[in-house]
């Protein structure tokens, strides 16, 4: 029997982009079902896991200088243009996030918006907060941007995009992307894939 994948994620995290990007062929090749659950990673954090803002704070933090390299090298591997950070970052992904929620139910839809999402953001180094930028790249994916537009500003929408982020954060989830096998196995970020893909491939 196909085993399944939920994958909560922010548009507004470049960890995420490289494991977006690099679920998909998994998704492909396991023949696993997959969900894609739009969160606002900002709200996980402020409830879970506030060390993260401290860390961004310490210029000097070894490890944080070094994962810009690994990034890069990540982005390489992946085939993504990852110009990172950008003037907007730590970027505000509210608004982003609301159009991802508003295409939720047509998760091709909300696929495709994703990606031209993010290659606005990281590639393109436009403002993930703009929702002018957001219409555009919904646009291009060959979307009605300015009815995803319409639709994220509905407070069913709002109020969807808060249902998933609390979710997240009960059932354990930190950050993005926190990535569910079967329900409830947890898996964290682009470099946990390999483990995500050993427990689809279980019998």
């Amino acid at each position: 029997m196909s085993r399944h994948l939920e994958f909560f994620f922010d548009l507004s995290s470049p960890w995420t982009y490289l494991a977006f990007t690099n679920v998909q062929p998994l998704i492909a090749r396991t023949g696993a079902s997959a969900t894609f659950r739009p969160i606002l990673v900002g709200g996980v954090f402020n409830a879970v896991n506030q060390s993260v803002y401290a860390v961004r704070e310490q210029s000097d933090n070894r490890k944080l200088q070094h994962s810009w390299k690994v990034l890069g090298d990540w982005a390489r591997l992946a085939g993504v243009e990852m110009n990172f950070p950008s003037r907007w970052h730590p970027a505000k992904s509210v608004a982003a996030m609301r159009f991802a929620t508003a295409l939720e139910p047509d998760q091709p839809a909300l696929i495709a918006f994703a990606r031209a999402a993010f290659e606005s953001y990281f590639g393109a180094q436009d403002n993930l907060d703009d929702p002018a930028v957001l219409e555009a790249a919904a646009t291009r994916a060959g979307l009605d941007g300015a009815a995803i537009r319409d639709a994220a500003a509905s407070d069913a929408v709002k109020a969807r995009l808060r249902a998933n982020t609390d979710e997240v954060i009960a059932r354990g989830g930190y950050g993005s992307p926190s990535m569910f096998v079967d329900g409830d196995d947890m898996y964290f970020g682009n470099d946990q894939l390999p483990l995500v893909e050993a427990a689809l491939l279980k019998a």
